[in-house]
């Protein structure tokens, strides 16, 4: 059980929680700031007449349109079913699970003037893994992430469709048989709900806790394709690094020091003056991808425990202040610099896996006997070098783009959704060519017996080759490729 309160959650809290499959409760003071703040804008409403945005005004362009309080609950109804306008592939399940999560951090902060109830019932959403249909286009980055967020309220007042027990469900069918009544909506409820940037900052977490995870598996599996090339382990000396003072590729070449101690191939003299970039340069390549991984995880970081609904109140200093938390930049800005350099993991890769197939270092030609006759790894390459170029392609930033909306009121936005299923992409992508690198790896590695290399990367190849076996002669190559592929994702 997980106590939901004003407590900052670092990355790796956030982790443990998503991780451990915790159930939610509100604090009691979450409970009474909620509370609070509902409040506090009841009195407001009902002892001015000023327009007040989104509350008793229309949105977008139309916020000079007053709306008389007894239309206040229909309003926001309406907001919420108008902007349920989400096109394209669904949103994966535990990304919508994340999504939740995160609406439930930003409003339980007592700055958003949401019923208790409303809160109580995503909670009740999370904890019994009812997860709405959400839609992957459709948000502009700005405003929040308006239709996305539309579809992730819907249910809460027994619309729209829900994943429950495997099955997808129409809420108005399943939410009477869990005794769950509608929710009945009151002002500013739906803005609270639609306004944030929990799409964009869903996608955010789950790529930079996937990329560290891949990060260290790169460093393991190039420390393999090292030793299976015969490469030197000089270019990793700490003074090396040190005199350069970057802080991720010292990180990164102490790593391979400690991963290559004990290898017989790293001890043996060498024939080769030098090594290629693709190996020489592991700290410098590798380490930059995890300064780039440092920063954009304390972006994400702050945007986790954020208030990011329009407008926001502040009870204590009687503001009700209509602002732009929901704008995207920083998010938009920082996913499009991870996808770079997670992008960038991928593309040395494959020139590490281009050199081990390519018949030298007393490798033979693809690495397999009789080539000619046999292809090898030839075309396993060629998939991977398609997904690299793909990834290039998808590096392409979305942030410096924007086309104005709802009338010239919102003419900039940020396309951070659009960043954010991008670098989704770019991050699944460099899994599936980690993974083939591991298989072109550990192959190369077999073929230097008796020559071991390093026992914990020993250890690591025989788990491997339980799962995926060395290549006598060709194969249907697709399930070996599969299977690597979800090494690579356990690895961590």
């Amino acid at each position: 059980m997980h106590k939901i309160s004003s407590k900052y959650l670092t990355i790796s809290e956030v982790e443990v929680l998503i991780d451990s499959g915790s159930h939610l409760i509100l604090s009691d003071e979450s409970k009474i700031s909620t509370l609070q703040c509902r409040k506090y804008l009841d009195e407001k409403i009902a002892s001015t007449e000023e327009l007040i945005y989104g509350i008793n005004t229309g949105f977008g362009s139309l916020c000079n349109t007053a709306i008389s309080k007894e239309d206040l609950s229909q309003l926001q109804f309406n907001l919420v079913r108008s902007h349920a306008c989400g096109m394209g592939e669904e949103v994966p399940q535990e990304l919508v699970r994340i999504m939740l999560l995160l609406k439930i951090l930003g409003l339980s902060k007592g700055h958003s003037g949401v019923q208790l109830e409303t809160i109580e019932r995503l909670i009740y959403f999370y904890n019994n893994n009812i997860l709405p249909v959400v839609y992957k286009q459709g948000s502009l980055g700005a405003s929040g992430d308006l239709a996305p967020l539309a579809h992730l309220s819907m249910p809460l007042f027994n619309e729209g469709e829900v994943y429950y027990q495997g099955k997808r469900v129409q809420s108005s069918e399943l939410m009477p048989s869990l005794n769950l009544e509608p929710i009945i909506l009151q002002s500013k409820e739906g803005l609270a709900l639609l306004n944030g940037t929990q799409f964009m900052s869903a996608y955010a977490l789950w790529s930079v806790l996937k990329t560290n995870k891949l990060l260290n598996a790169a460093n393991r599996i190039a420390a393999i394709s090292l030793d299976a090339y015969d490469g030197r382990i000089e270019p990793f000396s700490d003074n090396i690094h040190q005199v350069r003072k970057q802080r991720g590729q010292i990180a990164v070449a102490r790593d391979f020091r400690v991963l290559l101690a004990d290898s017989e191939m790293i001890k043996r003299p060498k024939v080769n003056v030098q090594d290629p970039y693709s190996f020489r340069c592991i700290p410098q390549v590798h380490g930059a991808t995890s300064d780039a991984l440092d920063y954009v995880c304390q972006i994400v970081e702050n945007e986790v425990n954020a208030v990011t609904d329009n407008p926001t109140i502040f009870p204590d200093t009687d503001e009700i202040i209509s602002a732009g938390n929901f704008h995207g930049q920083p998010l938009a800005l920082a996913m499009d610099f991870l996808a770079i350099a997670a992008a960038e993991l991928g593309s040395i890769s494959e020139r590490r896996t281009y050199k081990l197939i390519s018949g030298t270092r007393e490798l033979p030609a693809f690495l397999i006997a009789k080539s000619g006759l046999n292809s090898g790894y030839m075309i396993p390459h060629y998939t991977q070098a398609s997904i690299v170029s793909q990834n290039k392609q998808l590096c392409m930033p979305a942030s410096v783009d924007t086309i104005d909306s709802s009338n010239g009121q919102e003419d900039h936005v940020s396309m951070g959704a659009n960043a954010a299923t991008k670098l989704y992409q770019v991050v699944d992508n460099v899994e599936k060519i980690l993974g083939i690198e591991l298989m072109i790896g550990s192959q190369a590695m077999t073929f230097r017996a008796p020559l071991k290399t390093s026992n914990v990367l020993e250890k690591l190849l025989l788990k491997y080759r339980a799962v995926v076996p060395f290549t006598e002669e060709d194969v249907y190559m697709h399930p070996r490729m599969e299977v690597s592929k979800l090494f690579v994702r356990g690895m961590s």
